[in-house]
């Protein structure tokens, strides 16, 4: 295989978005989509101009066509994309409401899917191991014990490993008769993690990032996400920054973490500084809150590192609405 700056490895669903606000059981029609934390990641860099590939397990089915043909319509490698003659591709419906509140409604058809037999016998390690970043993400870890086996395999240290990217995504829902301290174990195999404030705290009982990274000391960068008000990266030899998030016109308050993560890798592939680092995830997932979907079209590198270099009081007055990412006198980046 060719040489690949991310590899990405997860379940990716068939989502069916609501035709209009409501309930799901008032809402008459369904509009096709697919969603996956990490296909989203791989979708997102590959938009961006990086080499990335997907690796994952689909059903023989229409669905497991669709998915892979959707993932690598973004440029994205999907040769190690398995497929499962016994097992269905995984499917979920959702309301049109915020999934911050209790309106908010998910249906997943996921039990006994293809991606679910995920294991270190049915992922060849050469097909992830050959990127100079994989990415994963606990959503994997709680999908069955085979998928459990098979994060804790990539994840633990061995010599000539890539760097090791990992994203909490604590999920309560997948958890339910299992402990969450599973994740903290695999969070400090990693070498990137990327945790949020609110899920720490669910998942482990910690509060604040200083105490977040006290209990994972061992990554040489750890990013904590405080929803809309911005994000803290800890590095090596103590070094941390502190980037509030830019204002955005909200469409949609989905597939904003994976965007986040998506733009912190590419500025991290790019060699950039932690603050840049943080800046360039911060401005991938306004990409991604701008639109309808999970994912938003990244904004051109030489828009985002422009819009990155600002000082700290122009980057403090951003305001980006819908169409920002568009390069041209069209663009809505607003300081008032």
């Amino acid at each position: 295989m060719t040489a690949t700056d991310v590899v990405c490895l997860g379940e990716s669903m068939v989502t069916f978005l609501p035709s209009r606000p409501g309930r799901l059981a008032d809402v008459p029609s369904f509009t096709r989509a697919i969603g996956g934390a990490e296909s989203n990641v791989a979708c997102a860099l590959a938009a961006a101009g990086h080499r990335t590939r997907w690796v994952s397990r689909v059903g023989a089915d229409g669905f497991g066509d669709h998915l892979v043909e959707a993932v690598a319509a973004y440029g994205v490698d999907t040769a190690a994309v398995r497929r499962d003659p016994d097992r269905p591709t995984g499917v979920y419906f959702r309301t049109a409401t915020d999934r911050a509140t209790d309106a908010h409604e998910v249906v997943y058809y996921r039990a006994g899917s293809a991606a679910s037999a995920m294991s270190p016998e049915t992922v060849p390690y050469e097909d992830v191991a050959t990127g100079r970043v994989l990415h994963l993400s606990g959503i994997t870890a709680a999908l069955s014990d085979g998928c459990l086996a098979l994060t804790r395999a990539l994840t633990a240290r061995r010599p000539g490993r890539p760097l090791v990217s990992f994203d909490v995504n604590h999920r309560p829902g997948l958890w339910r008769g299992a402990d969450p301290a599973v994740l903290l174990g695999l969070a400090r195999d990693a070498d990137l993690v990327f945790v949020g404030e609110d899920e720490a705290e669910a998942a482990w009982g910690l509060r604040g990032a200083a105490s977040i990274r006290e209990a994972l000391p061992e990554p040489a960068v750890l990013v904590v996400k405080h929803g809309g008000r911005g994000a803290t990266a800890f590095a090596e030899g103590g070094a941390a920054a502190f980037v509030p998030a830019p204002r955005v016109d909200v469409v949609a308050p989905v597939g904003a973490g994976d965007a986040f993560a998506a733009g912190f890798l590419s500025a991290t592939l790019r060699g950039l500084a932690l603050k840049q680092r943080l800046r360039h995830g911060h401005l991938m997932a306004a990409a991604a809150l701008t639109v309808a979907g999970d994912l938003g079209a990244p904004p051109a590198t030489a828009h985002a590192d422009r819009l990155a270099d600002l000082d700290d009081t122009a980057w403090g007055r951003l305001h980006l609405g819908p169409g920002w990412m568009r390069t041209g006198e069209d663009q809505e980046v607003r300081t008032p």
